[in-house]
């Protein structure tokens, strides 16, 4: 009787990283990144080198000087004494702002330009085209500048809102719409227990997290519910009381009120001022950014089977219920890969702030701090630093929820 055995193992030689398919494409890859080391330690040992020549070292030590200037929008304490690092953190603040809001609202417009591009009606939808193709087709630096150059222009400046004779009045008296922004009232705590801001963010985010994951816990009861009965039941008023009922409850307790602004001398006082710069900024971004996010949603319809709105259609769903429920949660997962995209680029495009004065990180750290102290290597070390990692974090967060949205094979 014959016994098979496997044949004997052949023993390693060098020879094989080059002529053995099994190893060869780890051979190309470690010359590769050899090869990349090598260039990185060249270039950073000739930087130095010059560096030295030059009498030059590369020092973070400014950050801490005062700064020495002004910045027109900030979130945070910051005056023309505060040092270097303080009027960075203010960029990145601003910069952080002009992104989430860009980014939300570029959705919105996205996700209705993109439906209605694929409506019935020949006037929406070519209407639709046109703004996808006119936004998107232009750069962006130029609706940047269109849009704060007509704010500029034909809003009202502050003294038309003064006296009897008025040009201009106050929507509601608690709103001024001007050509230096649009001034809303702001709130104030009058609690002495709430006098840290600190504090008050910490309660806020914790109260916020909590509504957060009632909604989830209520949801997924609805889900359980309709699981065993085949009726869902109808949960959207306690979801809206989940979310609004325990904020209301916390900012009553603070003491919440309401800071009016009100013309004094030659500008308006008190309240919230949301600066033309960052109004024109944002808009820009949104509008530009949203033509791409609708051809984005057009794809993503598009690419849902047919059968699945005859389907639903023929269950007697309404036009809007299918595209609620059937449609856009199936488009999702060609939608959210090239989103990921457009979120990185309106972080990125929000550089362009500086052509209308807007104090982003660009404006701040790699504008006025580096010309008044001349460490140009280290600012835009910094820069590379903050959009990287902006840019990392955007896309961990999006590819989180793009692998929840994925389709799951049992």
């Amino acid at each position: 009787m014959t016994t098979l055995t496997d044949p004997p193992r052949e023993s390693f030689r060098l020879s094989m990283l080059l002529n053995d398919t099994r190893y060869r494409s780890f051979t190309f890859q470690g010359i590769a990144l050899i090869l990349l080391i090598a260039a990185i330690a060249y270039l950073g040992n000739n930087l130095a080198t010059n560096l030295s020549a030059a009498g030059l070292n590369i020092s973070y030590d400014f950050l801490g000087d005062p700064a020495g200037y002004d910045i027109n929008q900030t979130l945070i304490p910051y005056n023309s004494q505060s040092p270097h690092l303080q009027a960075a953190w203010v960029g990145i603040i601003n910069t952080l702002l002009v992104a989430v809001l860009a980014c939300a609202t570029a959705t919105v417009f996205g996700v209705i330009a993109g439906v209605l591009r694929l409506s019935n009606n020949w006037l929406v939808a070519k209407l639709m085209a046109v703004y996808v193709e006119m936004f998107r087709n232009i750069p962006v630096l130029i609706w940047i500048i269109i849009i704060f150059t007509i704010m500029t222009v034909s809003m009202p400046g502050p003294r038309a809102f003064r006296g009897d004779n008025a040009e201009s009045s106050m929507l509601f008296d608690m709103f001024a719409f001007t050509n230096r922004g649009v001034y809303t009232p702001g709130p104030e705590l009058t609690n002495p227990l709430f006098a840290s801001t600190a504090l008050n963010w910490v309660l806020v985010l914790a109260v916020l997290v909590g509504a957060f994951f009632g909604a989830r816990a209520l949801s997924k009861w609805a889900t359980a519910k309709q699981n065993a009965t085949g009726i869902r039941p109808t949960t959207w008023y306690w979801t809206l009381a989940v979310w609004f009922v325990p904020v209301a409850l916390l900012l009553t307790f603070m003491g919440l009120t309401w800071d009016i602004p009100a013309l004094k001398g030659f500008n308006f006082q008190g309240g919230i001022k949301i600066g033309g710069p960052l109004i024109a900024l944002w808009f820009a971004l949104s509008i530009y950014t949203g033509a791409f996010i609708a051809e984005n949603v057009r794809a993503g319809i598009l690419a849902v089977s047919k059968g699945q709105t005859e389907a639903a259609s023929a269950l007697g769903l309404r036009p809007g219920r299918v595209m609620n429920l059937v449609v856009l949660p199936q488009a999702l997962r060609v939608i959210i890969p090239p989103l990921i995209s457009q979120y990185l680029n309106i972080t990125k495009n929000s550089s362009l702030a500086i052509a209308v004065g807007y104090a982003d990180i660009t404006a701040t750290l790699g504008g006025i701090t580096l010309n008044q102290t001349g460490r140009a290597i280290e600012c835009v070390l910094l820069l590379m630093l903050f959009y990287l990692v902006i840019s990392l974090s955007i896309s961990a967060v999006m590819n989180v929820y793009n692998n929840a949205m994925k389709l799951k094979e049992r």
